[in-house]
């Protein structure tokens, strides 16, 4: 059912077209669909889509790294004109020239899960409806308060750290780090990218640990980092005495707290946030009001 699901997004096709083939196609543009995350976020927006009798294209990068793809994507969806493109940006000040376009073509951006630089898109004067998605900052600050709370106060941690200049990840660092940085008996030993992917997650960690073997805990600030670090940490044998938080709260995660392998994870919404960003889409399409942002809760998921 998911190689159908990606299947179909990857080609682009339209779901809810058999509803009302007169009505405008709205465009989901996601970092990719190699994420568990972002599998869920479909999940949401073509339930809304076919709630609202509204054709949907879902389309993605193969990799959350390629920003050149998605400003491609958004391209060919600004040409094919759609009435609207609800985006998570691959990259928060690289996209902002496919914004552009899509501003001057009359079709209206909406944002999801990863905001787009606020000041650059001013500066060049475009604009975005509206920012869907949760506060990173604070979702990074509730992991390190946890792991101040597990560790009593003194300890050593590293850090798995998204893409570089990525906002979600920048967020949820300065987050942690706020909490962290209140800890004066909590020493940050390694601070390193893994660039979102499970396999770089594993042998980034794996070089940690062996630079740094009194390692006693780590934040992923996604879960697919986190869970590769899981995996390092099974293979050093140290399961036992290194917690692992991640961020997301994907299935895998979730699992690997209820077994015992991951202390938490910070759970967002993605299938809401998909529902969201149809369901507003359609609302501006009709010439409505929507916030200028759209809150989705965030909260701590644990044994």
């Amino acid at each position: 059912m998911k190689k159908a699901i990606l299947s179909l997004a990857l080609l682009g096709l339209c779901i809810g077209c058999s509803q009302d083939k007169s009505a405008p196609a709205v465009a989901l543009v996601m970092k990719t669909l190699n994420n568990p995350f972002f599998m869920d976020m479909q999940l949401g927006a073509e339930e809304a889509a076919q709630r609202l009798q509204l054709p949907l294209i879902v389309q993605a990068a193969e990799r959350e790294l390629d920003v050149e793809k998605q400003m491609q994507i958004i391209e060919n969806l600004i040409q094919r004109k759609v009435a609207a493109i609800c985006l998570t940006p691959a990259g928060s000040r690289e996209v902002i020239p496919a914004i552009l376009k899509a501003n001057r073509a009359g079709i209206p951006v909406l944002i999801l899960d990863t905001r787009v630089d606020s000041t650059a898109l001013a500066e060049a004067g475009g604009k975005v409806a509206t920012f869907i998605g949760s506060d990173n900052f604070d979702g990074g600050r509730i992991a390190g308060e946890r792991i101040i709370e597990k560790l009593g106060g003194i300890g050593r941690v590293a850090i798995l750290e998204g893409i570089p200049g990525h906002e979600t990840g920048d967020s949820r660092l300065r987050g942690f780090h706020a909490a962290i940085d209140k800890a004066p008996g909590i020493r940050i030993v390694a601070s390193q990218t893994a660039n979102w992917e499970r396999d770089q997650g594993y042998n980034v960690f794996q070089n940690i640990l062996q630079s740094h073997p009194d390692v006693q805990a780590v934040f992923g600030c996604n879960d697919m980092m986190a869970l590769g670090a899981v995996e390092a940490i099974a293979a050093a044998g140290r399961s036992a005495d290194i917690l692992v938080i991640g961020f997301d709260a994907i299935t895998d995660a979730r699992e690997a707290i209820a077994a015992g392998r991951m202390e938490a994870s910070i759970a967002q919404n993605p299938r809401e946030m998909g529902r969201l960003a149809i369901e507003n889409a359609a609302r501006f399409m009709r010439g409505e009001q929507i916030p200028a942002y759209i809150p989705v809760p965030i909260e701590l998921v644990r044994k």
